[in-house]
């Protein structure tokens, strides 16, 4: 077992901080974390970015379900990763929607969830 290390601890926070870290390594635009407890059961916090092509988004994807697999040991569920149009990872305690611009406009999800309180990060 020479070279392995143990899995972080999972915690919303911690697997927050691998997403937003992530997204922010992979070039994501406008970021934005949305702190879901109290208003749904589906998780503790929504992070919504953009990719500037479906390429980008799809990478971007990609590589935050590898990370969360490498840093947490804990698999993430994938949806929409063909199309490139939209992509939502689910880690858990943090879902994740990774958008081409003009799908992120057309959609709003921020407006859903935080009515004009949205910040970026």
């Amino acid at each position: 077992m020479t070279g392995m290390t143990a899995p972080k601890t999972v915690t919303s926070e911690a697997m927050l901080a691998t997403v937003l870290q992530s997204l922010d390594d992979d070039k994501g635009e406008d970021i934005v974390q949305i702190n879901l407890r109290g208003k749904s059961e589906m998780g503790d916090y929504m992070v919504i970015a953009s990719g500037r092509s479906s390429r980008q988004v799809t990478a971007m994807a990609e590589k935050l379900a590898e990370r969360v697999k490498q840093e947490f040991g804990t698999f993430s569920k994938i949806e929409g990763k063909e199309s490139g149009d939209w992509v939502l990872i689910d880690t858990g305690d943090v879902i994740v929607h990774i958008f081409r611009p003009e799908v992120r406009e057309f959609y709003q999800l921020e407006k859903m969830w935080q009515p004009g309180t949205a910040t970026a990060s």
